[in-house]
């Protein structure tokens, strides 16, 4: 099979499209052939050598994929061959022809979902939820900020968000991530990239403050994040590229809270929960990941270019 390969730390131009051998399930594995391959940030703190985790050389980069179940090992019970699955972790990477997972790793994916948007499900969707509701307490009726809203991460958020009942602004630096924005579901669009954008958000909540913000990118927005909070909220860090300097008086008066997420650091108990409810979503229709580029798997040095420059739009997927 086909799968990109990764034989030393540092650029894009590592990724290499190599022939390799077919995996084969063990005994509570799937093998899936793959249809769409999600690209997240993390593959490339990863792919850098700059993340906590670091794999053993050579590797295949990607956790999450979509496709077909090719072929099941001894003792898989809850899946088949010609299933329809989305993956939130592989063991063999998911940029290739063919991906072995085991099987808690697996999802059904509905018909009615394309399999690039199945691709776009597990780190995205999965990070917004555990922002949202583990880790945010997120309730109906509260007021969400979700900064970065035309990415992938963030229109997660939104559409999470809207059925339960929050009120929703989002942000975005263009024209055309804006207008996405409003389309997912949020009532109110901010361009974070106006001076005092905070000012434009203190007034849409009249002065009152945001509940609860989901925060792309911490080094940039948190002291302004903390400046905006209503009395006991919170703000999830999902992203951050730096230091930042705040006032922590900005956190004290406001009882407020700065949490810190990680998706690797759910249990296997809150990794059920996510799915279950991000299957329940797509079923349901709430849930519709939106694909901003589709590129051949040899262009994956390319997709981890776009995926780290501003002005996201949409998921980034890989075909094999």
């Amino acid at each position: 099979m086909k799968a990109i390969r990764v034989t030393d730390f540092g650029g894009p131009d590592l990724l290499k499209l190599q022939d390799v051998p077919d995996p084969k399930p063990d005994s509570g594995q799937v093998l899936i052939r793959v249809k769409a391959v999600g690209v997240n940030p993390v593959d490339t703190y990863i792919r850098s050598g700059a993340y906590a985790r670091k794999p053993n050389l050579p590797y295949t980069p990607g956790t999450d994929a979509a496709g077909i179940v090719e072929a099941v090992g001894s003792g898989v019970k809850h899946f088949k061959t010609g299933d329809r699955v989305y993956t939130n972790g592989t063991i063999t990477g998911a940029y290739a022809d063919l991906a072995l997972c085991e099987q808690s790793r697996m999802h059904p994916l509905p018909a009615k979902v394309s399999f690039a948007q199945g691709a776009a499900l597990g780190v995205p969707y999965g990070t917004a939820y555990r922002a949202l509701f583990q880790m945010g307490r997120a309730k109906a009726g509260e007021i969400l900020l979700v900064h970065g809203a035309s990415g992938g991460v963030g229109i997660a958020c939104v559409q999470f968000a809207r059925p339960l009942g929050m009120t929703i602004i989002g942000t975005a630096g263009s024209e055309k991530g804006r207008a996405l924005v409003v389309a997912q579901g949020a009532h109110h669009v901010v361009d974070h990239r106006m001076v005092d954008y905070e000012k434009q958000i203190m007034s849409i909540t009249e002065g009152s403050g945001v509940n609860l913000i989901t925060e792309m990118l911490a080094n940039v927005n948190l002291a302004k994040d903390l400046g905006m909070l209503a009395q006991g909220g919170r703000v999830v860090v999902i992203g951050n590229r730096g230091t930042i300097e705040i006032n922590p008086r900005d956190a004290m008066a406001r009882e407020a809270a700065i949490l810190g997420l990680i998706l690797w650091a759910a249990t296997d108990a809150e990794l059920t929960e996510i799915h279950a409810g991000i299957v329940a979503g797509l079923e349901n229709g709430t849930l519709r990941p939106v694909i901003g580029h589709e590129l051949p798997l040899a262009d994956a040095p390319r997709s981890h270019q776009l995926v780290m420059e501003p002005g996201s739009y949409g998921k980034i997927v890989l075909v094999p």
